[in-house]
């Protein structure tokens, strides 16, 4: 799942967090399998090349298969952004990883509002004037689906809590 619900049992009643991670394909295993099939690719192809007389094929897939290999690297480390969203009755506070960036809204004021985009749609938290846009690497469909669990764990925080003690007259 992209977007996790309450994944640490440490949580305390009242809170609700949610963990955002980017939607991978593969794990690492498949990525190195992949990394190794394309450079193995390219090397033999480089190869049967310098047999036809391309004597620089060798080269040049050695120059190719580094691009690819640092390509698959930096896809991967993207892949490792994170958003951990923690909202009780006071704070609604957003931390992103890489980078350990910490924002914190008032849970009472903020507003989770999805703003569509030329490209694609926008989801932004925003109170007295500061804004922050969350879950950027998800698909539009997980957005709407993010937006729908915070705008519910907020009505929730604002609803009136109710007595359930009865007084009867004496």
């Amino acid at each position: 799942a992209m977007i996790e619900v309450n994944p640490d049992a440490r949580d305390e009643p009242g809170v609700t967090t949610l963990c955002l991670t980017p939607n991978r394909a593969l794990n690492s295993r498949g990525m190195w399998v992949v990394g190794l099939f394309l450079v193995a690719t390219t090397l033999i192809t480089a190869l049967i090349g310098a047999e036809q007389g391309n004597v620089y094929a060798p080269l040049f897939a050695l120059v190719e298969s580094l691009a690819v290999a640092i390509a698959l690297v930096l896809i991967w480390r993207g892949g490792n952004r994170r958003e951990r969203i923690r909202l009780d009755a006071d704070v609604l506070e957003v931390e992103t990883r890489p980078g350990r960036r910490c924002i914190r809204f008032q849970s009472g004021w903020v507003r989770v509002r999805l703003l569509k985009g030329s490209d694609r749609q926008h989801l932004l938290l925003a109170s007295h004037g500061r804004k922050v846009e969350i879950g950027a690497f998800l698909a539009d469909p997980e957005r709407e689906a993010l937006q729908e669990k915070l705008n519910a764990a907020l009505r929730g925080l604002r609803a009136p809590h109710r007595d359930s003690t009865h007084f009867r007259d004496a």
